[in-house]
């Protein structure tokens, strides 16, 4: 194997990988599981392949929700985090998810680094206090974020609104501005107080994190042009202080000021490989002071503005090892949909595993993995058709169909093949060997199609030397049916080998019946060298009923988010109904027909024919496409060419003036201005979409359907029937344009 194809290339030193800290208040779900499934089958093919690796995580424990959770349930915030902490690393083991450290940032080593974090940024220069003005609750004797305090919305007057945006306007504003606040954990009426916090001055790094992201090759091209674009509007300078009450550390010479979460997690990575170190005669600065330690970091999409700039700004002032990469993956999606309660997809790890067996879905997720940031689906009529006819019918089939007539047939003795048929041996090592690049390369899905084809060259070896005939023939007839099944074997030996990352359950099983002793090295076992004798065959998997989701299946979701109610006395929400459609299912009529996107305009040129024109490439999360729009008079090329939009990508395809337009964009427009959409931070490719609308995107629509369904832009927010636009980081804006009609 060519260590040199690695996604990321490896010295000969230590390597060190991580995911995201699971917050400590709720259960791991299968949206979690997308990124420690994706960390562990990287781990697992590091290891195999002889590269000195760890894996270490741990429990995400300060903040408000813990704190506030636990005074509704009059218990310590200890107590809950000890809870999840239990029930994270038993939903982990369901998975076959294995870490070498998995701890906890509420430890004494992670203060002491939190510490020395803080000290390091103070002595050189980035660490000042200013006053800020912010919610009180008198009665609770707290500061109150945005999401802890309702009243009336201030521009429309609407009841029950957030301290920061209005859903029924969308009008942004901060708590001062509400008409009758209350506070939504004792409804009593908050007052404005100022209190002196710390910053981080984020703003003095800006050249050296702009110089690190540039200069570094494996940062997805898609997460490097998002960070620079973030980098070149201008960084604002990190409030890293909150007042008491909070859980968490307090920050030196303070009585009553805590370090916020975001600054002590990430340092959760450092004192979880020191936690690791402890035992297995190393010290933490191996990983993170080494000339010759790689660290990679697997985060989702939400969380790259902390990792990006937070963390290597942290990084970078204390003297520790920069990353070597930021691994960022998509979110997930249930039969197309995002996660949602009321329709019975917001399933825990601990509820999927009750329903089929978890190492299918590492199968499912690998099937779907790139090592692009595009969100992935889990398709459950999808999900059943590929387990039984590609990974049953096919691999586990294949299998067993090899091992059980070997050990019928020949006593499970293996003969010497190495000299045998060496053209299907070239063959098979060939696409074994683009199996063991696409691991590296981050290319699960490949590395997966790659496994199944070996299982169909094996399948076809034996239709084609038939030897269940060989055998009836005697003599040289079965001595070539005997080759042609230790060729199998060997085969099956292999595809243990390369299925183990993906399959680590699935893969020892099959050893055992090779006798294998657990072997699973890639560098030494991708050959037809062995020979000897087998175990007795079993069956390891069997074709599955189609998997469904029962109504019935609960989540309880004090427990999940901790979130702060409506109204006072109702639960705690802290943040929008991201996971679940709190409103309820709205009739599509027309509007579920189509399929909206975020696209990112790459090049804007002048239209040949037409001198309103423009002739726009877009991207589309990987794949390009060309728009003609009449945005001449609203925008030059220079501030078209990198901007995020959304895009019909269904809209039949129409000649404009010579040129194809492929797709169409949407736009504000009011009669005299027209302003493009801007999805925030969303990605091309991410989905756009109103919360409720179900239904299928039709495979072509057309401009009257568009045109019939009224979209418009109330307040800033593009909405239809009343309802906002949203991609999963938001809604969907025309930033300047308080009213007006959505087309274009």
């Amino acid at each position: 194997m060519n260590l040199k194809k690695l996604f990321i290339p490896l010295k000969e030193g230590k390597v060190l990988v991580t995911s995201a800290l699971p917050y400590a208040n709720g259960s791991i779900h299968l949206g979690h599981l997308v990124e420690y499934i994706q960390t562990d089958i990287y781990v697992r093919f590091l290891k195999s392949s002889g590269v000195d690796a760890i894996y270490c995580c741990a429990d995400d424990t300060h903040g408000t929700p813990i704190d506030i959770k636990a005074s509704q349930l009059n218990i310590r915030p200890e107590e809950i985090i000890k809870k999840y902490h239990e029930e994270h690393i038993s939903d982990f083991s369901r998975f076959l998810i294995h870490f070498d450290s998995y701890y906890t940032t509420n430890s004494e080593d992670n203060q002491k680094l939190s510490v020395l974090f803080f000290n390091k940024a103070k002595e050189a220069g980035l660490i000042y206090t200013k006053e800020i003005e912010l919610a009180y609750c008198e009665h609770c004797r707290r500061f109150l974020p945005d999401r802890y305090v309702k009243g009336r919305c201030p521009v429309c007057g609407a009841e029950d609104q957030y301290g920061d945006v209005c859903e029924k306007c969308h009008s942004t504003y901060t708590p001062k501005d509400l008409i009758d606040p209350y506070c939504v954990i004792c409804g009593n009426t908050p007052v404005m107080k100022k209190s002196r916090h710390y910053f981080f001055r984020l703003s003095a790094l800006s050249e050296k994190l702009r110089e690190w992201i540039s200069s570094n090759e494996f940062i997805q091209k898609e997460v490097k042009n998002h960070v620079l674009g973030w980098i070149e509007k201008g960084l604002e300078d990190w409030c890293i202080s909150r007042d008491e009450p909070y859980f968490g550390f307090k920050i030196p010479g303070e009585d009553h000021k805590y370090f916020y979460v975001w600054l002590d997690a990430p340092i959760g990575y450092i004192s979880s490989t020191l936690n690791y170190c402890r035992s297995h005669n190393c010290s933490f600065e191996d990983y993170w002071k080494g000339g010759s330690s790689s660290i990679i970091h697997f985060i989702g999409k939400d969380i790259m503005y902390f990792h990006l700039l937070f963390w290597p700004a942290m990084l970078m002032t204390a003297g520790f090892n920069l990353p070597k990469s930021v691994v960022v993956h998509g979110f997930l999606t249930v039969n197309k949909e995002k996660m949602s309660k009321s329709r019975g997809t917001f399933l825990t790890a601990k509820e999927f595993s009750s329903l089929v067996s978890p190492e299918l879905l590492r199968f499912y997720y690998a099937a779907n993995l790139t090592s692009g940031i595009d969100d992935i689906d889990l398709d459950l009529k999808d999900f059943t058709a590929r387990v039984n006819n590609e990974l049953v019918s096919n691999l586990a089939n294949f299998c067993y169909r090899v091992l059980s007539f070997t050990s019928k047939n020949f006593e499970g003795v293996v003969l010497d093949t190495k000299d045998y048929n060496k053209e299907f041996q070239k063959s098979v090592l060939g696409v074994a060997g683009e199996v063991v690049d696409k691991y590296a390369s981050l290319e699960f899905r490949q590395a997966v199609q790659g496994i199944l084809r070996l299982s169909s060259m094996g399948n076809q070896l034996l239709q084609e030397s038939e030897p269940w005939k060989g055998i009836k023939r005697g003599g040289e007839g079965r001595k070539k049916a005997h080759l042609d099944m230790s060729l199998a074997v060997n085969l099956v030996r292999i595809l243990s080998k390369l299925i183990y990352p993906v399959m680590p359950g699935f893969s020892l099983k099959l050893g055992g019946q090779l006798a294998m002793a657990n072997d699973v090295k890639l560098m030494s076992g991708i050959d037809f060298s062995f020979s000897g004798k087998i175990n007795n065959a079993e069956v390891i998997y069997e074709k599955i009923e189609e998997v469904k989701l029962m109504e019935h299946i609960e989540r309880n979701e004090k427990e999940q988010t901790g979130e702060p109610a409506k109204k006072p006395g109702e639960k705690l929400k802290e943040k929008p109904d991201d996971e679940e459609h709190s409103a309820g299912s709205v009739s599509g009529e027309g509007f579920s027909s189509l399929n909206l996107v975020v696209a990112r305009i790459d090049e804007a040129g002048d239209h040949p024919n037409a001198d309103r024109l423009y002739v726009l490439d877009i991207d589309l999360g990987g794949e390009t496409r060309r728009l003609v729009a009449g945005l001449k008079k609203y925008y030059s090329k220079e501030e078209l060419k990198g901007r995020k939009i959304v895009v019909v990508e269904n809209m039949k395809r129409a000649v404009l003036r010579g040129i194809e337009s492929q797709g169409m964009l949407l736009a504000g427009d009011d009669g005299d201005n027209v302003i493009l959409l801007n999805p925030g931070d969303a990605q091309p490719g991410e989905r756009v979409f109103v919360e409720g609308v179900e239904g299928e995107p039709a495979e072509e629509v057309t401009i009257d359907l568009i045109l019939g369904l009224k979209m418009s832009v109330r307040g800033g927010v593009a909405e239809w029937k009343g309802k906002p636009l949203r991609t999963a980081g938001g809604v969907v804006k025309a930033e300047g344009l308080k009213d007006g009609a959505l087309i274009r």
